[in-house]
């Protein structure tokens, strides 16, 4: 359709491109692309730059999982954290979002996904073998699996749950005031804050 609506190759291929972010079609592309083009090529260039900066830089934290610069994130080398608490997240922006509530002060890991066979994504796809290391690790004692109140968060938090149940620790999930079907990055933090601290354990078999 890129090809069709746009009168260069150049412009066509911006337009294509553009249909990788999430949620976004070929007309939404297209406005895209030309608001680019026709007012702010300034913003358009600084946007390529930063894009270009963050795929060079940006890698996984060797223990998080989770993006950083650096081989270990902040979090890491923060001696103030508790790193007998481990939270499991779908992604960085869960993981901000939980931090943002100032109730938690544990260690992270980033799953960087969920299990969703709807769109081919299985537990292979994601990193439940680093996860499976970090929570054995001999100084966890708690993991709290804070995935999403979505069907593939479900399915992901039975997972998480079935893969650790063999170790000596405590696993808890986040209490329901998180809405069922909510997803963390949009839920404001002081529902978050109160599923902290309403967690509950969990035992084999149970999502």
């Amino acid at each position: 359709m890129a090809e069709r609506s746009a009168s260069s190759a150049s412009l066509a291929e911006m337009i294509e491109a553009l249909r990788c972010l999430p949620g976004v079609g070929p007309k939404s592309a297209q406005r895209i692309a030309y608001h680019l083009l026709q007012r702010d090529r300034a913003g358009g260039a600084r946007l390529a730059k930063a894009l270009d900066q963050a795929l060079r830089a940006v890698r996984h934290c060797r223990r998080f999982n989770t993006f950083t610069e650096a081989e270990l994130c902040a979090l890491c080398a923060n001696p103030g954290r508790d790193a007998h608490l481990l939270c499991v997240v779908e992604t960085p922006a869960d993981q901000l979002m939980i931090e943002q509530t100032l109730m938690y002060k544990g260690l992270f890991f980033v799953l960087m996904g969920h299990i969703s066979p709807l769109e081919g994504i299985g537990p292979r796809d994601l990193h439940f073998d680093q996860l499976a290391q970090r929570a054995a690790d001999g100084v966890v004692t708690e993991v709290i699996v804070a995935s999403n109140f979505t069907n593939e968060g479900e399915a992901t938090a039975h997972y998480v749950t079935e893969l650790l149940k063999r170790l000596p620790l405590r696993i808890t999930r986040l209490a329901r005031g998180v809405p069922v079907g909510g997803e963390l990055e949009y839920v404001d933090a002081g529902t978050i804050a109160q599923a902290l601290l309403d967690r509950r354990p969990m035992r084999a078999g149970e999502s």
